[in-house]
């Protein structure tokens, strides 16, 4: 099972931008935003956290408090390769962070890119976040076809930013679970965004706010596609490359 569970802030309460204290599309997604993959919690703070930050009594919701657009987006650009299947030598490769890797600034950048660079586009980082983890997504299809969802938080050292997931691990949900999980995230949320655009095209914005209406339809416009046009592509990785590049970076250990 996978979930992204959100909620939008009330418009009263979302943040104007700059001097002209403006409103748009992206700062309109403020809100609360979660993760759950096999029944773990994987934005969610600790109830402590929680009383650090936002005090003891605090009803705000203990998940992830920032723009639900940018999940969103970051999710939607890692699609077409986070749903092209790894082959098997190369999962663990996939599966894991990067941290472990070999000095990078030493390496030939021809020999280590393709291995680089494929790894990055299956991951997700929220280091928009204080101490917000990033994720790893990897598709394999044997024995069977499924997504293994790999995580790393770093360790905030004075204790005050914690999540209830532990500090890192790894997961699995089926293919078909992941995409319909991401459908599911995008149409509730184009749906959430297209009943607050109706209503600021019907009311304008609130006082003491700019809103550019014209700007807010077209921006609703341009993204209502965007899940459909993502799951269209298909990534072509050059595999042979991959390979040369992980065996540089991160190379095999010998078994004991």
């Amino acid at each position: 099972m996978m979930r992204i569970p959100f909620e939008l802030a009330p418009v009263g309460e979302v943040h104007p931008w700059g001097e002209e204290r403006r409103l748009h599309w992206f700062n309109l997604t403020q809100g609360w935003y979660g993760l759950e993959v096999d029944d773990v919690e994987l934005l969610t703070y600790t109830e402590e956290s929680q009383a650090l930050t936002c005090g003891a009594d605090s009803t705000v919701p203990r998940c992830v408090d920032y723009f639900v657009v940018r999940f969103w987006e970051d999710l939607l650009a890692a699609i077409p390769s986070v749903l092209e299947p790894v082959p098997g030598d190369l999962v663990e490769f996939f599966s894991t962070d990067s941290g472990g890797w070999a000095d990078i600034g030493s390496l030939d950048a021809d020999l280590i890119d393709a291995a680089y660079e494929e790894h990055r586009l299956r991951g997700v980082d929220t280091g928009y976040l204080q101490y917000g983890p990033h994720f790893q997504f990897c598709r394999t299809i044997e024995p069977e076809d499924r997504i293994i969802v790999s995580w790393l938080f770093p360790i905030d050292p004075d204790g005050v930013i914690a999540f209830t997931a532990t500090p890192s691990g790894r997961t699995t949900v089926t293919t078909d679970e992941f995409i319909s999980a991401v459908i599911d995230f995008d149409a509730q949320l184009m749906k959430s965004m297209q009943d607050r655009v109706d209503q600021l095209v019907a009311t304008g914005a609130p006082a003491g706010m700019t809103l550019d209406v014209a700007n807010l339809t077209w921006q609703q416009a341009t993204r209502r596609n965007a899940l459909s046009e993502k799951l269209a592509l298909e990534a072509n990785t050059n595999w042979d490359a991959v390979r040369a590049g992980a065996a540089i970076l991160a190379p095999a250990r010998p078994r004991r």
